[in-house]
């Protein structure tokens, strides 16, 4: 693929290997740092000539400070997760619940617990290995749980959250805040109290968090497009950080940093708009920073965004392959396009994990990267590391060790131009590069997965034949707009709407403009009960088969609503 190469010969270290070195000294978490850590990117973007808006939205956080467990006359460190409860002791017996550490980032955010016995819980402090995802607290919290202690899998304990709620909780979503006191462990130390299991030996808990509303900054920049103003990309990622936080996320801040001000030495290059946001509430709020910011811009975002790209972990030690990055379907071929042409490498992709700052599935928006370049599975084993969620594989992520040895210049400068093509081909584009046709393949072959697991309990008939249908009717589309039969704005605004149609029903159970919980969602989540249905007893089974008929339902009109779309451009 042609590249922006006068964009591209632009992009420089000196801007964003500042930041980097300045974060690498500059603490991110609290809130009052946070905005300090805001400023040092506006100072930045105003003496570069870059014109910034500075947005302070009030968002709901839990900061943790820190935590411990107490036995017999011992005092384990601990970190409690952000949305814990808080509280001077609580003290029970430990009940055991046997968990898998995860051997790949496709599987870290599922449950990976094994809970045989529910009501051993009730009254006790449950500990299991992993990391305090939302899923293990709340099974354990249900059971009856008065606490829980996640064993993480290596010396260093890491930071985390351990609610559901996607950013700022609406009065929907409370009930899902945790109602327990939660703490990590490390793994010398977790092993030590699972051995307490079944021994009528009580522990004490203490966590130390805060919990409430703060002013936080988020600042966003706007590069003027020249044909489509009004039509933007959003390249985001959040600048709060656990501790440094150089490789998550410094190195990203850095990149955005570099990227606004190459963009706005070219401005008025490209045909749309570009803008760049940084977010707070990430690490504390569960991505309360661009929830925010999909709130309350929702209606531009729905009528005019036509990617966001999100900038997680970029630049890190050993990162020299493309593995597992996130993308939606319909931008696959042109994120692996891009790679290939600017890093020069093959890469493989992943759908999305309901992480990140993946805040806008719900309006219905074509999304491409979170992490990008990783180290090799090869290397990761040589040195016996097990998988966490960002650092390029560095198991310094969240972790006061995420320190600047975790950055790489020549890896970062590598991945900022990556970045920068991603962004600049979206813009300046003149058919959008996202195909529908890939993302309507995908559907069959996950219907054709739930009808082999449903059997004769459930028909998807129906819902084969219409993605049949709208796959004939794109493939004609896209052989007119290629063309140039249909006209370039019309198969934009197509390409767009298909967008706002498709990504729902593939990745949200809920209704638009509201946040789905973090955690992890199934291909066509609402045709997902097909793979449950196999020894259900006959009552459950036409409960399971009710819920599939109104899945179906969603599906299938959907798809009538794209195929109505892409027929009425062909007729035009």
């Amino acid at each position: 693929m042609k590249t922006h190469k006068a964009l591209l010969n632009d992009v420089s270290l000196e801007t964003p290997w500042e930041l980097v070195e300045l974060f690498a000294k500059t603490p991110r978490w609290k809130p009052a740092d946070v905005n300090k850590s805001a400023d040092m990117i506006v100072e930045r973007l105003k003496a570069l000539g870059v014109p910034v808006t500075v947005h302070e939205p009030d968002i709901y956080l839990s900061i943790p400070f820190d935590a411990s467990v107490t036995v017999g006359g011992r005092t384990m460190r601990a970190k409690p997760p952000a949305y814990s409860v808080p509280t001077t002791g609580v003290t029970a017996e430990v009940a055991y619940v046997p968990a898998a550490y995860s051997k790949s980032i496709g599987k870290l955010f599922h449950r990976n617990q094994t809970v045989t016995d529910m009501a051993a819980l009730k009254g006790k402090i449950a500990i299991s290995e992993g990391f305090a995802f939302p899923q293990k607290i709340r099974e354990f919290e249900l059971a009856g749980a008065v606490g829980v202690i996640a064993v993480n899998p290596g010396i260093d304990i890491h930071w985390g959250i351990c609610t559901s709620i996607w950013g700022t909780p609406d009065l929907d979503d409370l009930p899902r805040k945790p109602g327990i006191p939660v703490v990590a462990v490390n793994n010398p130390d977790g092993n030590e109290l699972i051995k307490l299991a079944g021994t009528g030996q009580t522990i004490t808990l203490a966590a130390h968090l805060e919990e409430g509303w703060f002013k936080q900054k988020v600042p966003v920049v706007e590069i003027r497009g020249s044909v489509e103003p009004d039509k933007f990309v959003l390249l985001h990622g959040h600048y709060d950080s656990w501790d440094m936080g150089v490789g998550d996320n410094a190195t990203g801040d850095a990149t955005m940093l570099e990227i606004a001000r190459v963009l706005s030495a070219h401005a008025g290059e490209l045909k749309r708009s570009v803008r760049i946001a940084w977010w707070p509430g990430h690490s504390t709020g569960r991505y309360a920073g661009s929830t925010w910011f999909a709130d309350h811009f929702a209606l531009d975002l729905d009528a005019n965004c036509v990617a966001q790209v999100n900038c997680d972990s970029p630049g890190c030690r050993w990162a020299t392959e493309f593995k597992d990055v996130s993308w939606t379907k319909e931008t696959e071929g042109y994120a692996k396009a891009v790679i290939k042409a600017v890093a020069g490498l093959e890469s493989h992709g992943e759908r999305p994990h309901r992480a990140g700052d993946y805040s806008f599935n719900n309006i219905g928006i074509s999304s491409l990267l979170m992490l990008s370049s990783t180290m090799p599975d090869e290397l990761r084993a040589a040195k016996g590391y097990y998988t966490v969620g960002g650092c390029g594989g560095n198991i310094a992520w969240h972790t006061e060790n995420d320190t600047i040895e975790i950055a790489d210049k020549d890896i970062l400068l590598r991945d900022i131009k990556v970045y920068c093509e991603v962004i600049a081909s979206i813009a300046d584009a003149d058919l959008l590069p996202f195909d529908w046709r890939a993302q309507v393949t995908e559907f069959g072959e996950t219907i054709a997965g739930y009808q082999a697991a449903a059997g004769k309990a459930f028909d998807f008939a129906p819902a084969i034949a219409a993605t049949g249908s709208l796959a004939g009717i794109l493939e004609t589309f896209y052989a007119a707009a290629g063309a140039g039969k249909i006209p370039s704005a019309t198969a934009n605004a197509v390409i767009q709407r298909l967008a706002r149609i498709l990504v729902p029903i593939n990745y949200t159970s809920g209704p638009r403009f509201r946040h789905d919980p973090a955690t992890p969602v199934a291909p066509l989540p609402t045709l997902a009960p097909a793979t449950q249905l196999e020894g259900m007893d006959k009552v459950m089974l036409g409960f399971a088969r009710t819920q599939l008929v109104r899945g179906q339902n969603r599906y299938i009109a959907a798809l009538r609503e794209a195929q109505a779309l892409a027929s009425a451009a062909l007729a035009q």
